[in-house]
């Protein structure tokens, strides 16, 4: 196993991380760095930050509900009982330490020294024989109060985080957060899939009992469904909520009133099981009726597609869901995404949309189909959205930039997000904000670019911060 060295001795994870040339860091520390933080979309708890939780230790907020963590841990060999299962929290950390040095070359590696290092102060590697002093380090701080979830996220600058939840969510530990006036704007997303999760027949009709109660109202007929969704809405309106947001293998489209939707929902209520053409075609009348909800409210709506789901049944059934056994899928997309858009844009219902593809494949669709719906009446109308999941990783993030950068217009991009459980994500922000600044500077190297720093650098500050700030209409 390697010594524990610090990383000023050599070339890794100096302050000129990423950068490659001069105006490149000049461009990140003078500009970029100093930016807030919006978090426009993340899974974050937001109970933790109402209540500012304090954790017990690094191993319960770094490897809890880390999925990218718990798969490089099985393809490693590391046994589930230390993983998800009943050992302890420090043999967690120290079977997650002893594998770190067999992650490089994953964004693992950079991601686990960018958060030591950021929040912390840690500059050594960790691997198996630093794992105890850093995990003692690291739990000594995580008691102090400027350590806590909301110390945590000052100290990354965040100025917004808006959390993922579901329309029957009370969002109670918003209002709690609201109400005490804390410095970090705490907002909810709309996230209604199971609305339109018709697969499984009993566990939809368990769901819309828990919507009923939600709403109080009674749902017995497809209108009473779309009620109850409006209701929720109009709710996570007056809490502060301007997103929506939507994870889909791909959207739907019919150019007919193929089925009775009545007659579907009525056959849903009975227990019975849609075809799986009758399926698609619930989730797309649900997902238009939704969309015009948003619309008549000027949210944005966020579709994060391409994502198969749930691959593993055995381990589906021991973990759950969420657990690290989704991929990448190669669904069709872009025929009935443009159709979909189009449908609304046709009655100029087409809310302000952000499209996040996780098909690396699709990349030009995404990019090309977002010009097709912007229509002038607001700046960067319709996104493509940074690389998720698989794709926030630096390939990723460059191939996300420089496709948007050749088929659509960089400059009023909104930027990146963590979508993450974690509140020792937000170094991701930082990994982005180098990348961007990385790929800029070396077109100026390469006289591809004028050397104005004074635009550049406002580019990039529009990018990593203002842009999202005037897009969302948060203030």
């Amino acid at each position: 196993m390697q010594d524990t060295v610090k990383p000023s001795n050599n070339t890794f994870l100096t302050d000129d991380f990423l950068l490659k040339n001069d105006f490149s860091k000049r461009l990140y520390h003078d500009y970029a760095k100093k930016m807030p933080i919006i978090d426009y979309h993340c899974h974050l708890s937001p109970k933790d930050i109402a209540l500012d939780r304090q954790f017990n230790n690094m191993s319960t907020i770094w490897l809890e509900g880390d999925h990218y963590k718990w798969r490089a841990m099985r393809t490693l060999g590391v046994d589930e009982k230390y993983i998800t299962g009943d050992s302890s929290d420090q043999e967690k950390f120290e079977n997650w330490a002893k594998i770190v040095p067999q992650t490089m070359r994953n964004p693992l590696y950079h991601w686990t020294h960018l958060e030591l290092k950021g929040y912390f102060g840690v500059e050594k590697l960790l691997n198996e024989s630093s794992a105890s002093e850093i995990y003692n380090t690291t739990t000594d701080l995580l008691q102090q109060k400027e350590f806590s979830t909301r110390g945590l996220l000052s100290k990354m600058k965040v100025e917004v985080v808006c959390t993922t939840d579901d329309p029957i969510d009370s969002l109670e530990y918003h209002q709690m957060a609201k109400a005490e006036n804390i410095s970090i704007k705490l907002l909810p997303t709309f996230r209604p899939d199971k609305a339109y999760a018709v697969e499984n027949p009993s566990a939809y009709i368990a769901y819309l009992e828990k919507l009923a109660n939600a709403s109080s109202l009674t749902i017995e007929t497809y209108e009473d469904l779309l009620a109850a969704l409006e209701n929720r809405v109009a709710y996570f309106h007056e809490n502060g909520g301007r997103l929506s947001d939507h994870g889909l293998e791909q959207l739907y489209f019919f150019d007919n009133e193929k089925y009775s939707i009545d007659t579907l929902f009525a056959t849903i209520k009975k227990g019975e099981n849609l075809q799986p053409d009758e399926i698609r075609y619930f989730k797309f009348k649900t997902l238009t009726a939704l969309s015009k909800m948003y619309h008549a409210k000027s949210w944005t709506q966020q579709y994060h597609l391409g994502a198969l789901r749930n691959t593993n049944e055995r381990m589906l059934r021991i973990l759950g869901p969420d657990t690290g056994f989704d991929s990448i899928g190669d669904f069709s997309q872009s025929v009935a995404l443009a159709k979909f858009l189009n449908n609304l844009d046709s009655t100029d219902q087409l809310s302000k949309t952000i499209l996040y593809n996780l098909n690396p494949a699709d990349n030009e669709v995404m990019a090309t189909m977002v010009g097709n719906f912007n229509d002038g009446s607001i700046k960067g109308k319709v996104q493509f959205g940074s690389g998720w999941w698989y794709l926030d990783q630096k390939d990723g993030m460059e191939k996300q930039i420089n496709t948007l950068s050749n088929m659509g217009i960089l400059s009023c991009f909104v930027g990146m997000l963590t979508d993450s459980r974690s509140f020792l994500s937000f170094p991701r922000h930082e990994y982005f904000r180098r990348i961007l600044c990385n790929l800029i500077g070396q077109d100026v190297s390469n006289g591809e670019l004028p050397a104005d720093e004074e635009w550049l650098g406002k580019m990039v500050e529009d990018i990593c911060y203002r842009n999202a700030r005037n897009y969302f209409g948060f203030y």
